[in-house]
């Protein structure tokens, strides 16, 4: 058993030469990637020889069972020990998301139930907000468009990791989850019968794309310029600042205007058209893998219906993993650990049911 488990000790001994080098880290892109796979290894290397290391204490202690009974016990506490190694090596050797590592673009749009949908819309921007803050990322707002009574008709933020993270812990890597319809079930601010009514916001999650992901062929750009819109300082209504860039290609359009430079909002636009490439590239990837590897990333499909929020029971429902809990409130400020790991485990589940 994890036979394969000896070939990625060598390279971690490897990587573990070559990063002592000074030399190497004269090229600091390489450094990066060297260090990344060096810490996606480390919890690999350390459990196997964990794992090998009960498997002979089991052998000794059974020896010394057969002549004193009162060893038959740490026989059995090391056999449980055995098997929960087994099973988080098996769980370790699971092929990753490649993107787990990257920092993200969400994107959090109004959806049916018109003024309702979007202060719902705001209600989720907060919850991701301060979910950030509780795991110690940082957040950006890029792009808001505000309804008439606080919420967001959509709004994109940044959120980005402050330090490397552990593996399975980057930002993509607990919010890709995230993507789909969220449905909400409340009486709304602007009901007055006091009915409860349903309504939705879509959430999109996007790996951010560095330069070297995606490259964009100028030629491919049509960039054209107009006056803000909505409220703003002393020159975002007055001058030609706004942005809105199209990929001609794809046809997939970005608009920004909450900068009060022309050159600002280029730059924005153009971070959040690298991410959509990059995610419909890797869509494209998908479609044309296995059906093995499509029912791997099915948790994350964006097409689902993926949660309700039921105000009057204070219940929170995951429907993709039958997850349910009722401190709906909590999960709003920013508690989303046990949901996010919920869709972790059964992604992780799914992905060993696939290996076997």
């Amino acid at each position: 058993m994890f036979e394969a488990v000896e070939e990625l000790i060598g390279e971690h001994a490897d990587l573990e030469k070559r990063l002592a080098d000074p030399a190497v880290h004269a090229d600091q892109a390489n450094a990066r990637r060297l260090g990344k796979r060096y810490a996606e290894l480390t919890p690999v290397v350390g459990a196997y020889h964990d794992w090998k290391r009960t498997g002979d204490d089991i052998a000794t202690a059974r020896e010394l069972a057969a002549d004193d009974p009162d060893f038959a016990a740490e026989v059995k506490e090391l056999e449980t020990r055995r098997e929960e190694l087994t099973e988080r090596l098996r769980l370790l050797l699971v092929p990753r998301d490649p993107s787990d590592d990257k920092d993200v673009i969400l994107e959090v749009k109004a959806g049916e139930g018109g003024e309702e949908s979007a202060l719902f819309a705001g209600d989720l921007l907060r919850m991701y907000l301060r979910y950030a803050e509780r795991q110690g990322w940082k957040t950006e707002i890029i792009e808001a468009n505000e309804s008439d009574l606080g919420g967001y008709k959509d709004v994109q933020v940044a959120v980005k990791a402050k330090t490397t993270a552990e593996p399975g812990q980057g930002v993509w890597a607990r919010l890709k989850y995230e993507g789909g319809v969220h449905r909400v079930q409340r009486v709304p601010a602007t009901e007055s019968q006091g009915r409860i009514h349903t309504s939705a916001a879509g959430v999109l999650v996007l790996p951010e794309a560095e330069d070297v992901d995606v490259e964009i062929n100028p030629n491919d750009l049509r960039i054209d310029v107009y006056r803000s819109s909505g409220p703003g300082g002393q020159s975002v209504n007055t001058t030609d600042s706004a942005v809105r860039i199209t990929h001609v290609p794809t046809g997939i359009v970005v608009s920004c205007q909450n900068e009060k430079s022309q050159l600002q909002n280029k730059e924005q636009a153009l971070r959040i058209l690298r991410a959509r490439l990059l995610a419909a590239a890797q869509e494209e990837a998908e479609r044309e893998a296995s059906d093995a590897r499509r029912s791997q990333v099915r948790t994350v499909d964006r097409s689902e219906r993926v949660r309700t929020y039921n105000f009057p029971e204070n219940r929170i429902s995951d429907h993709r993993v039958g997850f349910k809990a009722y401190n709906l409130d909590q999960v709003l400020d920013g508690d989303l650990d046990a949901v996010v790991q919920a869709c972790v485990d059964a992604d992780s589940a799914a992905k060993l049911a696939a290996a076997q």
